[in-house]
């Protein structure tokens, strides 16, 4: 039984680890420590229905109905579509929650820190020279607009969860490579199928919570404007791609 759950965790992997629409929204939820926990869990889980689904039998049922993968096919373009063009917004006009790859908590203690400065408080005593009292308070009202202007907004978590679930069952090349492709191979070890499914099951486990809690290690290098630019700019050709090639290459 170990030759087919390691072949069920090699086959898992390296179909599931590469550069998708599906990975690069959990790295990014990862990088921005949003819903970690919960967005790798529902692609966990969707993996593990899929593999189940496949390795059933149910997969030899649904390519009685082809059509059906060409409804999945197209609206999943659209959507990946959409998703990259939001993503290329942020790359062009970004705002302080796309530029922010903290918690959230950073915010309030840089509003703290800069309210304690003579330029930020504008109190006239603070500063030597009481002509620049009042260049000192227009200074720390305007700091103080454009702290809380641009709040570290995070994203709610219906949103996370819908654009997780559209993600990864509105691709069809989830379909085609776990339902299809890995169902079958796992039907070629007669009773040790399920221990393919096992395998199978945990490369999925470990790849998603290794990489959406793994990604937080990456806030430092993408701590700056510039860089979460790039991000986002990479986002948005992935997916935008990605849409175009579903439709172009049936």
């Amino acid at each position: 039984m170990l030759t087919p759950l390691l072949a069920g965790l090699g086959l898992g992997l390296s179909l599931i680890v590469a550069i998708g629409a599906q990975n690069l929204f959990v790295l990014r939820q990862g990088i921005r420590r949003e819903h970690v926990f919960v967005v790798a869990a529902i692609c966990a889980l969707s993996d593990l229905a899929l593999i189940v689904v496949g390795v059933s039998g149910v997969g030899a049922v649904l390519q009685a109905v082809p059509w059906l993968i060409d409804v999945v096919r197209w609206a999943g373009a659209a959507f990946l579509v959409a998703y990259g063009l939001l993503a290329a917004r942020r790359a062009i006009r970004p705002s302080g929650a796309a530029l922010d790859a903290s918690d959230g908590t950073d915010a309030p203690r840089r509003s703290d820190a800069g309210a304690g400065t003579p330029a930020a408080s504008g109190d006239p005593g603070a500063s030597g020279d009481p002509g620049a009292s009042d260049d000192a308070g227009a200074s720390g009202v305007a700091t103080a607009t454009r702290t809380t202007a641009r709040p570290s907004a995070r994203t709610g978590l219906p949103a996370a969860v819908l654009t997780c679930l559209a993600l990864t069952w509105l691709n069809p090349h989830v379909y085609l490579d776990t339902v299809f492709l890995l169902g079958s191979v796992a039907n070629t070890h007669g009773d040790g199928r399920w221990a393919f499914a096992v395998g199978a099951g945990v490369a999925s486990i470990a790849w998603f919570f290794g990489l959406a809690f793994g990604a937080r290690f990456l806030g430092g290098v993408l701590a700056s404007p510039r860089a979460w630019r790039v991000l986002d700019g990479v986002i948005a050709v992935v997916m935008v791609g990605l849409g175009v090639s579903l439709v172009l290459s049936h």
